[in-house]
C-alpha cells in the first residue's frame, strides 16, 4: 500500500509555496554585511579559519585558541602564538576544588555531608558498610 505524501513537507505552518517566511527579511540585512576569512596556525601546524565582520585589523583577534589541541594559534604562520604558562593550562572544576582545599579538609567536608544524610534518614548505615 502506498501512502501518499503532502506537498507541504518540510515547509512551516502558515507559509505559502515559493514564499519566504515574514521573518525573512529581518535576516535579510545581516547575511549582506562584508565578512572575512582569517586564517590562524598553532605551533603543531593545525589550521583554522575563522570567519569576522570585515573590521579594521587591529580589531581582529591576532591570536586564537586552536579547536583541535588547545593550543595558542596566530595569524603568522611562520610564527606560532607562544604557550601559555603551565599555570594558564585548562583546569577542570575538580582541579580548582583541589587548590582550595587538602585532603583533610576534603574528608572533613565528606564526614560532614554524610553524618547529616544519615541524620535526615536519607543514607543508612549499612549502605557504606561502616557500621
Amino acid at each position: 500500500m502506498v501512502h501518499g505524501t503532502p506537498g507541504y513537507r518540510g515547509t512551516r505552518v502558515g507559509v505559502a509555496l515559493g514564499s519566504a517566511p515574514r521573518n525573512q527579511s529581518d535576516h535579510s540585512d545581516a547575511e549582506q554585511l562584508p565578512r572575512i576569512r582569517v586564517p590562524y596556525w598553532c605551533s603543531k601546524g593545525h589550521e583554522t579559519r575563522l570567519v569576522f565582520l570585515k573590521l579594521p585589523d587591529e580589531q581582529i583577534p591576532m591570536n586564537w585558541d586552536c579547536p583541535k589541541c588547545g593550543l595558542p594559534a596566530s595569524r603568522d604562520p611562520l610564527h606560532p602564538a607562544a604557550t601559555r604558562p603551565d599555570d594558564e593550562i585548562f583546569k577542570s572544576h575538580l582541579d580548582y576544588v583541589k587548590e582550595r582545599r587538602s585532603s583533610q579538609d576534603a574528608e572533613l567536608v565528606l564526614a560532614g555531608a554524610l553524618e547529616r544524610l544519615r541524620a535526615r534518614g536519607v543514607l543508612p548505615d549499612q549502605l557504606l558498610g561502616d557500621a
